[in-house]
């Protein structure tokens, strides 16, 4: 990507086939960006490349680009959404959020529920959480599986292949829709337990973000070292070549936004679009259009 600014993804990168330790990963780094003034230079030029990316995309109708967001609660990914995505035009994206699945989705495969609003060529979609809730949460919680469906073979077994067998559901279904044209992003915002406290106490403290706050965000934060395995472990089995992760320093908002963008949108220029090239009956019939207009008022 051209710019005044470009960042060594390789260092976010969950290169495939290695294994990771998220305390190797530091929440708070911003070694390639001094302060919050050049993070917001920054992220308007890739805001401005991502915008011409989007329109390149839309045009030629070749592929689509699925982009994940996962974290722990107050990490960022409302506000990276909201920075990252307020440049691209709204009618060729759409956001979704997977709270907890309905009763008809638990009648289902829990890749069901992603797969009705996959996008189609041309457009953006961002998951807001993901299918990878099913390994993250259900882990922590895994009575939330009473009343799934699960497949035979693994039903009544240890958790441990439950969440083994869905890590390879998830990477075959990702690499099959791979093939099928949609190129997919997957970020993990990864903040301090310190900063999250911070947020949330924030969300108390201020009337305007009193929505913000629930209850259940407390009760969730003591089991801080359980999700952490468990995104560890997600990382580790599901960051394939087809579908790789990045882990994104989320303590300072303003390092996240830029890193994200700049990843988002230099993955779409490398798909190396072109804008469609119209046939000689088409050319013939624009340059028709043109005479027609310039013979009238």
């Amino acid at each position: 990507m051209k710019g005044r600014h470009s960042f060594d993804h390789s260092q976010y990168l969950v290169t495939p086939g290695k294994k990771i330790r998220l305390d190797n990963y530091d929440p708070a780094f911003t070694n390639e960006l001094g302060d919050k003034k050049e993070a917001k230079d920054v992220l308007k030029e890739d805001k401005e490349a991502l915008a011409g990316a989007q329109e390149l995309l839309w045009a030629s109708e070749q592929q689509a680009v699925l982009i994940i967001f996962q974290a722990l609660d107050a990490a960022g990914k409302d506000s990276t959404i909201k920075h990252v995505m307020s440049g691209v035009n709204p009618q060729g994206c759409e956001v979704h959020s997977f709270k907890a699945p309905s009763e008809e989705e638990k009648k289902h495969h829990f890749l069901w529920r992603p797969a009705r609003v996959l996008p189609g060529a041309g457009r953006i979609a961002i998951f807001n959480r993901s299918y990878y809730e099913e390994v993250l949460v259900v882990r922590v919680h895994p009575d939330f599986l009473k009343g799934q469906l699960l497949p035979e073979k693994i039903r009544g077994k240890d958790l441990k292949k439950i969440w083994e067998a869905r890590y390879r559901s998830i990477n075959k279904w990702e690499k099959l829709i791979m093939e099928q044209g949609i190129c997919i992003i997957k970020f993990f915002l990864n903040v301090s337990k310190g900063e999250q406290k911070k947020r949330f106490l924030e969300r108390l403290d201020r009337p305007e973000k009193n929505y913000k706050f629930s209850a259940a965000d407390v009760e969730e934060r003591s089991y801080w070292n359980e999700y952490r395995k468990a995104y560890e472990d997600m990382l580790n089995a599901t960051s394939t070549r087809w579908a790789p992760w990045y882990i994104i320093p989320a303590d300072k908002k303003w390092f996240t936004r830029a890193v994200v963008a700049d990843i988002i949108a230099s993955r779409i220029n490398k798909l190396k679009l072109k804008i469609p090239e119209l046939s000689e009956s088409e050319l013939a019939k624009l340059k028709k259009a043109r005479k027609e207009l310039e013979n009238v008022d």
